[in-house]
């Protein structure tokens, strides 16, 4: 019976109880490595998705008018282009080739390989499917603009032939020609500001 009452004594339970129990001087401390684990690893998150995955962008300038406008905030989506090829009619933020601090926005309108001509205000592509050309129905855009002037470029791989949406105000592969693939850094996939343009953007299909 004694050493049935030493083992379950509720005094010896209690002391061990007491034992167990954190002071609040280690909670604190817990607290507090609990706190820097989480930021640290909110820091790698925000690292990962903003320097691998998505970055802001500011629209700066007309050239995009009247899809994009001046200050306009986008996401773009850096992602994409490592797993597959830009496509036609898609918005993308490049690196412009005369100088690689500027970023431009325009949007790919010729692919590697095919021919792009510009010609009477039309925009024809020529490749295997349209050897006889194909003339583009961008219905994204205001009637009134006009695509001048007339040029011809064929394209290498890995090159784009791009176009602002504001043909009429716009520096683009017209003038300084096409861009090479690592020029570009990504695609749009969003606006956010103002909140009353805020939309989501996917490839356009040109119904040809």
């Amino acid at each position: 019976m004694n050493k049935f009452w030493q083992r379950f004594n509720p005094a010896n339970w209690f002391k061990k109880q007491q034992e167990e129990t954190l002071t609040p001087q280690s909670n604190i401390k817990l607290f507090i490595l609990e706190i820097i684990k989480l930021g640290f690893f909110a820091i790698v998150t925000i690292f990962l998705v903003r320097y691998f995955l998505f970055k802001p962008f500011y629209v700066k300038g007309a050239s995009m008018e009247p899809n994009f406008f001046d200050k306009e905030y986008l996401i773009i989506d850096e992602l994409s282009y490592r797993l597959r090829t830009p496509q036609r009619g898609e918005i993308v933020v490049f690196h412009y080739p005369g100088n690689r601090s500027e970023y431009f926005l325009k949007r790919i309108i010729g692919l590697p390989g095919e021919r792009v001509k510009i010609k009477d205000g039309q925009v024809i592509i020529y490749n295997d499917q349209n050897p006889d050309g194909l003339v583009l129905k961008e219905n994204y855009l205001p009637a009134g603009l006009q695509n001048k002037p007339d040029v011809i470029y064929n394209l290498d791989a890995n090159h784009f032939f791009v176009l602002g949406d504001n043909r009429n105000s716009s520096f683009d592969s017209r003038f300084f020609g096409p861009i090479d693939q690592n020029e570009i850094v990504g695609r749009v996939i969003l606006r956010g500001l103002p909140l009353s343009r805020a939309q989501i953007f996917n490839t356009p299909s040109y119904g040809n």
